[in-house]
């Protein structure tokens, strides 16, 4: 077989020893690899490099375009990057993609059914990371959701449920408050499913899903939700399932692949021969398939699975009634060479598919509406009085049948025949509309704006207000 060019990061703290422990295991068992090795992680960031990653790591991956990283350390205090972050926009690594699995009775867990897949948009959500402060007392953080960001990652998880035999995709969303943004999310979901008749699909409000996920996960399957709740819940049910030491976790592109451990790099532990590498080796079993090597995968799951069976525990799982025996790091690794060739007995054995090809992920294009100007909100920083005092001073400027709507505090609103038991910030949003909802010219919006200001007011921002196709391409105001 010929070799597979691929970059490969020690990391930091027990880093390099999983590493190490990995790559040992992955070679014995006939992995064929071309290894670059790249410097990123805390040394890097104390040289001067915000992001962590030197520029030769780079022209690595990007010549690789597969990245075998093993968990950093991220220095304390501000101006350091989020190195995952960065390299996951950076490369369009658009899904998170985190299997989660009960190994029970030799992991602890309450559990015992649990097999799932849980698909998290990598890229958008509030992950955008777009923040300001906008008053003394107000900050913001924007949630961005796009069409094409949430088709790719919803179409991915129906064929990643489909090609490993999955039967059901779920989707969790909070579109009974966030109407415009996982609303999107959950319209695009229902139109991707309706393409793929051969699996179930349901949708659930993130909250309740998340409590039945919590208590009862062997309900679930494949789970695809935006970033950040399936940054949270992808931790839940690796936890549950008995060790978070023990996921893996894949982040996929059209062009490139990233494959890590979910958890830290655990410095307090780092060069004691006592972390289990057993969560980068199975992120490497994902590289093996990605990079259709997957009989060599399928050779270390197996061996992993039966040395867990044997009760060849590392510390963080390793329990008196259930473990024959306590191991290090370099240990594990060598029980798992040893059992390299056997099947595990009570476990449920895997099997990766040589021919195991996704589908094109062809994204539709966004078909074009008739978009229409219709408002504006001007967002003030005012401290000056009661709601009713700025709705009476904004009620005096106008342009044209263009005049004061309503106001709002913290998505509340507050005028007019607003409640006095309301609490209110100094932040302020002042929708400006023609009572018959109509056109209004950009002129018109720059000109209010204008005249607010030749007022005294301080604005902070202005969100203008669209129609698309005649529908409202922003949130109604309620009360």
């Amino acid at each position: 077989m010929e070799k597979t060019p691929i970059t490969v990061a020690y990391g930091d703290g027990i880093g390099p020893e999983i590493m190490t422990a990995t790559l040992r295991i992955i070679q014995a068992a006939g992995a064929q690899l071309d290894i670059e090795t790249v410097e990123i992680g805390e040394k890097v960031y104390k040289r001067g490099v915000d992001s962590g990653m030197d520029p030769g790591a780079w022209e690595s991956i990007r010549k690789t375009r597969v990245f075998l990283k093993s968990p950093i350390t991220t220095p304390q205090g501000g101006g350091y990057k989020s190195l995952n972050v960065t390299m996951r926009k950076a490369l369009n690594l658009y899904a998170n993609v985190r299997p989660t699995i009960a190994y029970s009775p030799y992991v602890e867990t309450k559990h015992p059914s649990m097999d799932l897949v849980i698909i998290r948009e990598n890229e958008e959500d509030l992950y955008a990371g777009i923040e300001h402060r906008q008053t003394h007392q107000v900050y913001q953080c924007l949630k961005l959701i796009t069409q094409p960001g949430s088709e790719r990652v919803i179409r991915y998880a129906f064929e990643y449920a489909r090609v490993n035999h999955r039967k059901k995709v779920t989707c969790f969303v909070k579109d009974n408050i966030m109407k415009l943004t996982d609303g999107l999310f959950h319209k695009v979901f229902d139109q991707v499913a309706s393409e793929y008749p051969d699996l179930e699909h349901e949708t659930l409000i993130v909250d309740i899903g998340a409590a039945r996920l919590a208590n009862t996960p062997e309900k679930f399957d494949v789970i695809v939700m935006p970033n950040l709740y399936g940054d949270i819940l992808s931790d839940v049910t690796a936890e549950i399932s008995g060790s978070v030491g023990l996921a893996p976790s894949a982040n996929i592109g059209d062009g490139f692949a990233m494959f890590e451990a979910i958890h830290g790099s655990a410095p307090d532990i780092a060069g004691q021969n006592i972390a289990n590498p057993s969560g980068l080796l199975l992120a490497a079993v994902m590289m093996l398939v990605h990079i259709g090597q997957s009989k060599v995968a399928e050779r270390v799951h197996q061996a992993w699975l039966r040395t867990i069976e044997d009760g060849i525990h590392t510390r963080d799982i390793y329990r008196e009634e259930i473990s024959r025996q306590q191991v290090g790091t370099d240990e594990f690794a060598d029980a798992v060479i040893a059992r390299l060739g056997q099947h595990p007995q009570v476990l449920k054995p895997v099997s990766y598919r040589e021919d195991i090809v996704m589908a094109r992920r062809h994204i539709k294009p966004v078909e074009n509406t008739l978009k229409q100007l219709v408002g504006v909100d001007i967002f003030l920083d005012w401290q000056s009085g009661s709601a009713n005092d700025l709705g009476s001073q904004l009620s005096t400027i106008s342009v044209g049948e263009l005049k004061l709507e309503v106001i709002t505090n913290r998505g509340i609103k507050v005028w007019p025949n607003g409640l006095p038991e309301t609490f209110c910030t100094d932040h302020w949003r002042c929708r400006f509309r023609k009572s018959d909802g109509s056109h209004v010219t950009a002129d018109e919006v720059i000109l209010i704006q204008k005249n607010i200001l030749n007022a005294g007011f301080d604005i902070i921002k202005t969100e203008n207000l669209y129609t698309f196709d005649g529908v409202p391409g922003f949130s109604a105001v309620h009360g």
